[in-house]
């Protein structure tokens, strides 16, 4: 099917949640170290009531955020999620409606809740997320409109949970076969729940983006304890990071894309590796900031392929997210992240020889 027969730029396919945000000045940060990592906890005390200085609700979820985003750079969306018959489906539903995703393939259970996070935020900015799956772990391949995605030049899978995992294999074939372009987040539950069933969706993605923890989980490789000794600015990539990403690599055609959060992000193509920092932000929650920046690449990839510039307004875009409270507050159009890249001349991408 030609492009211009396609009635969607992009689908998306993963969760859709009602978001509780959190924020308490009486959260704690504890650090715990052994000789082989070093590991930090969100703490409270034990039996106490604690007053809340900020909270509120959003609509979240990676398929969700991720179809908003695309929308607001201008892409024809529809999403593919599972709620269910309760108020926060009728909410998750009125916010797709909002900003003008097709909905009529969602599908309903009227057995089932919605999905459901409470996100706990500390004073640094990060956040631990308390969340029940609902219906986004139960999306069975049966339910999906394989029909749909036949109809859209872009087929986003942001990441499953649960038993939705196993859909994975049979999405990528039909993308495949269909001439769909296909993107894809790994989350850490698709990792865990079905390695045996990733190799045909990475193999055949255009575009592979997950973070440096889910790729250390995928590839079985980690990062030396003693590598935080060892100056990162002696390296273009730290060696152990090379390591993971040749690994990913190895699984797909497509174009790896590793974010290492503070860290900022790394890219491979199989001819050069890239690099890009942390853009300046100033940080209120990192909630959607991957969900952000994954789906802004995929974006400008596909109106430009450059991964240079895919990573430089990815880079703005998510940076623009964590400097609000909530995972959709602050999506930038292409314009506006051209207007904030002039302002910053000296941040730009590093690329091997």
């Amino acid at each position: 099917m030609s492009d211009d027969k396609r009635k969607y730029d992009v689908i998306t396919i993963g969760s859709a949640t009602l978001d509780i945000f959190v924020e308490t000045p009486e959260a704690r940060i504890v650090s715990v170290a052994s000789q082989e990592n070093k590991s930090s906890f969100m703490s409270f005390p034990y039996g106490s009531k604690l007053d809340m200085e900020k909270f509120a609700f959003e609509i979240g979820g990676g398929a969700l955020n991720t179809a908003i985003n695309f929308k607001n750079l201008g892409y024809k969306t529809a999403t593919i999620i599972k709620v269910g018959h309760d108020p926060m489906a009728n909410a998750i539903l009125k916010t797709a409606e909002l900003y003008d995703i097709e909905t009529k393939h969602v599908v309903q259970s009227k057995t089932e809740k919605s999905g459901l996070s409470v996100i706990l935020t500390s004073f640094e900015g990060d956040r631990t997320v308390l969340a029940h799956r609902g219906t986004n772990a139960t999306l069975s391949s049966q339910e999906i409109d394989f029909d749909a995605i036949k109809k859209s030049r872009w087929l986003y899978l942001a990441p499953l949970n649960g038993n939705s995992t196993k859909s994975l294999d049979e999405i990528a074939k039909f993308a495949e076969k269909h001439d769909v372009n296909l993107a894809i987040n790994l989350g850490t539950s698709s990792i865990k729940k079905c390695k045996d069933d990733l190799p045909e969706v990475l193999k055949t993605a255009e575009i592979v983006i997950m973070n440096l923890e889910e790729a250390q989980l995928l590839t079985g490789l980690g990062i030396r304890p003693d590598s935080s000794k060892e100056s990162f600015s002696n390296y273009f990539i730290h060696p152990d990071i090379v390591s993971i990403v040749n690994s990913v690599k190895t699984m797909t055609d497509g174009i790896v894309v590793i974010t290492d959060g503070k860290n900022g992000v790394y890219a491979y193509d199989d001819k050069k590796y890239y690099r890009c920092d942390e853009f300046p932000a100033q940080v209120v929650s990192t909630l959607g900031a991957g969900d952000a920046f994954a789906s802004t690449f995929v974006a400008v990839y596909d109106k430009t392929v450059d991964i240079k510039q895919s990573l430089l307004y990815a880079s703005v875009n998510a940076a623009s997210v964590v400097e609000h409270f909530g995972a959709q507050k602050g999506f930038l159009t292409f314009d506006e992240i051209k207007t904030k890249l002039v302002k910053y001349p000296n941040f730009v991408v590093k690329e091997s020889l």
